[in-house]
């Protein structure tokens, strides 16, 4: 028994709050602050469960079990196949520049 189940607590699944666009895009936007790799994906994996695996899978023109194994940790997806699952989400990166302008 894990310690959740002898307290009571079901396990936190953020899928179940990724409900909309703008949720999902602060997401995966704060996903991608994260200098680890794997939390991206795994941001990725949340909302594509969210929208259904199946769904997005055949959206991004991959198998469903194909989507699994993108996205589990440790993979190394290749761009080409981020970009496809990220407008399978119905999302876009965007890219903008992190120094400041001095006036």
């Amino acid at each position: 028994m894990s310690k959740h189940e002898a307290i009571g607590l079901a396990p936190f699944d953020a899928s179940d709050y990724l409900d909309n666009d703008e949720t999902i895009a602060e997401y995966l936007a704060a996903a991608l602050e994260n200098p680890d790799q794997n939390a991206f994906l795994t941001a990725v994996r949340d909302v594509a469960m969210a929208r259904g695996i199946a769904d997005v899978a055949a959206r991004a023109g991959l198998g469903r079990e194909s989507l699994y194994k993108t996205l589990k940790p440790g993979a190394k997806p290749r761009f080409d196949t981020v970009r496809r699952l990220l407008s399978a989400l119905g999302v876009k990166l965007e890219v903008s520049s992190s120094r400041e302008r001095v006036g």
